[in-house]
């Protein structure tokens, strides 16, 4: 049935299509389509026109019922539209100063321009948008002002500066040590002296290296974009930060614009050669120094530079016509010309051909060397350490020690006879006191060097001995009582072939030329007995030293004394500033008490503490006077501390069984604590220099015990006696003689490998009484690789560089050092700094050009001349104490260090860290950089290598 029903409805259709189609024509159903679609159409029309007008109505009716009347916002807004942008007022305060501010608007408005400015307007009219920019950097450079004001920068400049720039000499020096020991020639000195320099660095910084950064330029620019994002979000408001597009426009102007450049610059070894000429543009050249450098030269392109420009030079003055007396001043210009060309291609020969000749060996060999007596060897700093060490090795250093000892009790004795007998005009008497101390002295040298027990022993006439054991028991001592056998003790060194004409055919004979700078040019022919002309080395001199006065403290033994400090005070006394310590005394006796305030500074501390260690030596080692604070030393939390440790001081001093120990400490203890001006019993002069020329009797007191072993207490009882030669005799203005004094070591024995840590490590800043200073001395140490060199000598060298500054600067080197680092951060050293900076960047307001490299031969002969004029400018005084050689070495390992830009990015960016940990000291920057860094090659080889060597040790 549904089959039928579909065949119906399709037959029927069927048929009502053909009548239609037949009826009306085959277009038919166009038409059809055609009147249906205008139907619909015409319907969409008028319903369009019906809702339009009628919403046209209500509009109109809403308009009337509830808004105001537009006649006058409208065409007022319109009006303001067409209005010329009004000027906008900025605020331009930015550090508190107008000599800083406007340079640094100025380096503001240039960065805007031309960074931004010159393709912003192309887009946009709009100023909204560098408003908010310069408004974001303002905002940003007030916020660092105020932090920077907050900051106490006096550590960072005398001290971690200083510590980071030894740092990174001390990696550099150790990289070039592991080099030498490998001998590779085949290799890229410069890219692998890079390689192992970051390989040091993170043996030494354990955490943290950084040569990605240094030798990465896309990594040097992420480092830095991720370093002034981390800037902005510590100084931009959170609002201002969280605006992407301000942020990331600051970011690439801070770090691609400023940064970046700067950091380029600083790095350029062109750059810094050509300043350093600048910075010692005052001093002329010096043909010696400039042909020095010439024969050490390991850089065949400084050589082929030098010699093209002495061709040149040639070139011009053989075309030149000339007569009369000019010709001979050209000749002699054209002779040195081809003597220059000369050495440099002897020099390039050399160097090409591996050959290189160590210039100590060639001078052993040649034979023909100076003479230098031996009596200027004993009284020279630098020639007596290499005759030490050979005496040493040949096993006569008892003959020499027993000289100087003889030497230092002369010179001791003579003066303490004259201070008795100034003494005994006065009226004083301590006869019997002052000769049995010189008597126990001269027995101590004649027991540590003379007798049968001594060990060793000095090998001289028995009868001459047997006089002087005769003498010492039966007359007072003289200050020439060993004259005859020191005499002897000269003669044998001189003439005995083991000692003095052995030493001569040394190679430490060379070496000690090499030093005194007397291989080239010999200054004297001496013979061998000593009766040759001087030659230039340090002149000698003595310094007289005396005892201190012995006095007889009370002996009443019912006398109590208790002291204790009750208050601080800070003065100011002619604009100098101390603190002042009020100081409450008791004393009880049988029939009396006594109470009074005595007013004390802690210089008065220092001088009696002095005073009483050097008479008492056994108190050094109870007794501990806190150390000084270089800084900061007038804070109210500070002087409290100090008040309390002082107290412990005076209740350890003032103890029954201290005083017990020594009866006469009870004078000293009286004479400080008497309401009276402390009398410091010194002249100024005497004061400063105590601890570089010490008593004669705290060595003698102890002679018996200085040279018991040998090698380890020769060393020790050679830092007893005083190297202090030279130039320093000639400004004290009388002769200095070497003396026999204890110098404590400069730094405290440490069980870590010393080259495998910072150079400021081992130094404590709660003991050291001047700790910019240390860490001056520790830089010298590493420049001139002082730890190699015999350890009398290194000690003394230290303490006589100590002892000059201070000498010089006495007790204020401190205060000098604190106005320095003041005047160096102050305003008008700031604002000059900030315009040298603009004035580089923007030279005329107009935005500098790159700077073309200059060319190789340029740059080649400004590091000679950059070498020459670092030669030059060393003082005399320094090769007196070190050795020319040692000076030389040293200066040019540190220009030498400055000629790899890789490694000047890394100093750089360490001063850059230091800064901003200093800045901004709670931020966590140390760990910040240590992620910063932590995609380092370098370190990744170093944890591999550390977990592969702890495995095995794990696994046992």
């Amino acid at each position: 049935s549904c089959l039928q029903t579909s065949l119906s409805i399709w037959g029927w259709g069927s048929l009502g299509l053909v009548l239609f189609l037949v009826t009306f024509g085959p277009f038919a159903i166009f038409y059809f389509a055609f009147y249906i679609l205008c139907f619909v159409g015409g319907g969409f029309v008028v319903t369009l026109l019906f809702g339009k007008s009628n919403s046209e109505k209500y509009l109109e009716q809403c308009e009337h019922s509830f808004l105001p009347c537009t006649s006058v916002g409208i065409p007022k807004c319109i009006e303001e539209m067409k209005r010329e942008a009004r000027p906008i007022k900025i605020d331009r305060r930015l550090t508190g100063a107008n000599i800083i501010d406007e340079p640094l608007q100025q380096v503001i408005q240039f960065s805007l321009r031309d960074y931004v400015q010159y393709w912003y307007y192309t887009l946009s009219d709009d100023e909204s948008f560098l408003l908010e920019i310069r408004q974001a950097l303002q905002y940003a450079l007030v916020q660092f002002s105020a932090r920077s004001k907050e900051t106490d920068w006096q550590p960072y400049f005398t001290t971690r500066l200083v510590d980071d720039f030894g740092t990174h000499l001390r990696v550099f020096r150790k990289a070039q040590q592991r080099i030498a020991e490998k001998g590779d020639q085949m290799k890229d000195q410069a890219e692998e002296l890079v390689d192992t320099f970051f390989e040091v660095e993170v043996e030494m910084e354990k955490e943290v290296c950084r040569d990605l950064v240094c030798t990465s330029p896309k990594d040097e620019e992420g480092f830095l974009r991720d370093l002034c994002e981390v800037l902005l979000y510590i100084l931009l408001p959170p609002g201002d930060f969280q605006n992407k597009i301000m942020r990331y426009f600051v970011r690439e102007i801070l770090s691609r614009g400023i940064l970046l450049p700067l950091i380029n610059q600083l790095s350029d070894p062109d750059y810094i050669n050509q300043y350093v000429i600048w910075m010692i543009r005052d001093s002329n050249c010096n043909y010696e120094a400039f042909m020095n450098i010439i024969k050490l030269s390991d850089n065949i392109g400084e050589l082929e530079a030098v010699k093209d420009k002495a061709s040149e030079e040639l070139q011009y003055l053989r075309s030149l016509d000339t007569a009369g007396d000019d010709i001979n001043t050209i000749k002699n210009q054209i002779n040195s010309l081809l003597y220059v060309i000369k050495v440099c291609d002897s020099r390039i020969q050399r160097l090409q051909s591996g050959k290189e000749i160590d210039t100590v060996k060639l001078a052993a060999n040649f034979g023909k060397l100076c003479t230098v007596p031996l009596d200027h060897i004993l009284v020279d700093n630098v020639a007596l350490q290499f005759f030490m060490d050979y005496m040493q090795q040949t096993g006569g250093q008892a003959h020499l020690f027993f000289w100087m000892t003889v030497e230092g009790y002369r010179v001791t004795a003579q003066q303490q006879l004259e201070v008795l007998q100034s003494r005994q005009k006065d009226g004083k008497h301590q006869t019997n006191q002052t000769k049995g101390l010189l008597r126990a002295a001269a027995f101590g040298v004649y027991e540590q060097y003379l007798s049968e027990k001594a060990s060793p022993r000095v090998n001289i006439d028995d009868n001459l001995v047997a006089k002087l054991a005769e003498t010492l028991n039966h007359e007072d001592p003289t200050p020439e009582i060993f004259d005859d056998i020191q005499r002897k003790v000269y003669e044998l060194m001189l003439r005995d072939e083991r000692f003095y004409p052995s030493f001569k055919q040394n190679v430490l004979y060379v070496r000690m030329l090499a030093e005194l700078d007397m291989l080239k040019d010999p200054s004297f022919r001496g013979s061998d007995d000593g009766e040759g002309e001087s030659f230039n080395g340090s002149p000698t001199g003595s310094i007289n030293l005396s005892l201190d006065d012995l006095s007889n403290g009370p002996s009443d033994e019912t006398v109590q004394l208790h002291a204790y400090i009750s208050d601080t005070g800070v003065c100011n006394d002619h604009g100098k500033t101390y603190a002042l310590y009020a100081i409450t005394v008791h004393r009880r006796n049988a029939n009396s008490e006594e109470m009074w305030k005595t007013y004390r500074r802690y210089s008065d501390f220092h001088d009696f503490h002095m005073r009483i260690t050097e008479q008492f030596e056994n108190l050094a080692n109870i007794l501990k006077l806190p150390g000084k604070k270089t800084f900061n030393n007038m804070d109210r939390e500070f002087l409290e501390k100090r008040k309390k440790d002082l107290n412990a001081y005076l209740q350890l001093l003032l103890n029954p069984e201290m005083m017990k120990a020594s009866p006469a400490l009870a004078h000293y203890v009286y004479d400080f604590l008497e309401n009276k001006a402390y009398s410091k019993g010194k002249g100024d002069f005497a004061r400063k220099m105590d601890t570089f020329v010490n008593p004669l009797r705290n060595s003698m007191r102890n002679v018996s015990n200085a040279v018991k072993s040998i090698p380890d207490s020769l060393a020790e009882g050679m830092t007893k006696m005083s190297d202090n030669m030279g130039k320093m005799s000639e400004r004290l203005g009388q002769d200095i003689k070497q003396s026999f004094f204890k110098v404590p070591p400069l730094m405290q024995k440490t069980y870590s490998d010393p080259d495998h840590c910072r150079v400021a490590a081992p130094i404590d800043d709660n003991v050291d009484d001047n700790i910019p200073l240390r860490v001056m001395l520790l830089l010298m140490d590493e420049v001139f690789d002082l730890k190699e060199r015999n350890q009398w000598l290194r000690r003394n060298i230290k303490n006589l560089l100590q002892q000059l500054i201070r000498a010089t600067y006495g007790d204020t080197i401190n205060r000098k050092i604190v106005d320095h680092v003041d005047w160096m951060t102050s305003p008008e050293q700031v604002a000059d700094a900030v315009k040298r900076f603009r004035d580089a960047f923007w030279p005329n307001g107009i935005l500098a050009e790159t700077v073309p490299r200059r060319d190789k031969a340029i740059r080649m002969r400004t590091r000679v001349a950059g070498k020459t004029k670092l030669l030059e400018v060393m003082p005399d005084e320094l090769k007196h104490i070190i050795g020319a050689e040692t000076t030389r070495k040293g200066i040019l390992r540190v220009f030498e260090m400055f000629q790899h830009s890789q490694l000047n990015k890394r100093m750089v960016y360490v001063f850059l860290e230091r800064f901003l940990e200093t800045l901004f000291p709670q931020n966590k920057f140390p760990e910040l950089f240590n992620k910063l860094h932590s995609r380092s090659r370098q370190m990744q080889r170093y944890k591999q290598r550390l977990h592969s060597t702890q495995a095995p040790s794990l696994q046992k």
